[in-house]
């Protein structure tokens, strides 16, 4: 474990995944891009049926550390390297198979929003500020994230957003669709796992399958295929199904497993 990600579990059901840099607003090291993957993979392995991504303190995740630049961009293979790294962890955090909720404070900025895009759900609270700001240093935002982007907010906010690398207040970015729900800053994580509580209280099989039937429309599926069609007919005999069943029948809540 890389003392830069920790990982908890807050309550029955839920793991957390924290970046702790918070004295340089949680930026996220080479180390820890690497790292990503593997500590994500042991996390699916203890079977939560929500994760909760957040930053240490009072930041989310300022970006990529640019400390590490002049080493990391020095030569095209290194380049390579380190952009493939920073890929395979957000395309990690995106295939995650339960659902996935980023709890913003302060800044969540480049690297750090496109983690937060990777995320299904996004909950901020009024302090929160987003960018993405290549443009400010001559670059170019990856295609996967400039497509997490546009999915999130649609293309003409994700050309705002990339083409001005202006900073974006967190009401402004709940207008755009970039948040789910801005929360006051004291009530932030009460209402991130009272949140996240009510995921894990529903059928994880479902969650997981429609994840799939998700990852599937963002690849370009728009078409019912007989395997989607097997995934929900599927549903049917599941033991998640027959608890769901007998629960409504017996006028009791689920308790799935």
């Amino acid at each position: 474990m890389t003392p830069n990600l920790k990982t908890d579990f807050p309550q029955d059901g839920m793991a957390r995944l924290t970046l702790s840099q918070p004295a340089r607003r949680n930026a996220i090291n080479a180390d820890m891009w690497a790292a990503l993957p593997r500590i994500l993979a042991e996390l699916e392995a203890t079977h939560p049926k929500v994760l909760i991504v957040q930053g240490d303190g009072e930041h989310f995740a300022s970006g990529a550390d640019i400390s590490e630049f002049g080493t990391l961009y020095q030569t095209p293979e290194s380049s390579a390297k380190i952009s493939a790294d920073i890929s395979a962890a957000m395309d990690a955090l995106a295939a995650f198979p339960v659902p996935t909720i980023a709890l913003i404070r302060g800044a969540c900025v480049g690297g750090g929003l496109g983690l937060a895009l990777s995320c299904d759900l996004r909950f901020a609270d009024n302090t929160s500020k987003f960018a993405i700001t290549p443009a400010k240093l001559g670059l170019v935002y990856p295609f996967s994230d400039v497509a997490r982007l546009i999915e999130a907010v649609g293309a003409p906010n994700a050309k705002d957003i990339l083409f001005s690398a202006r900073l974006i207040k967190a009401k402004r970015a709940e207008k755009m669709g970039l948040v789910n729900k801005v929360v006051k800053t004291d009530e932030i994580e009460r209402a991130v796992l009272d949140y996240a509580e009510t995921i894990a209280a529903q059928s994880s099989q479902s969650a997981r399958t429609m994840k799939h039937m998700f990852a599937a429309y963002a690849a370009g599926q728009r078409e019912e295929t007989a395997d989607m069609q097997a995934l929900f007919l599927g549903g049917f005999a599941s033991d998640d199904f027959k608890e769901g069943y007998t629960a409504f029948m017996e006028k009791r809540r689920p308790d799935f497993d």
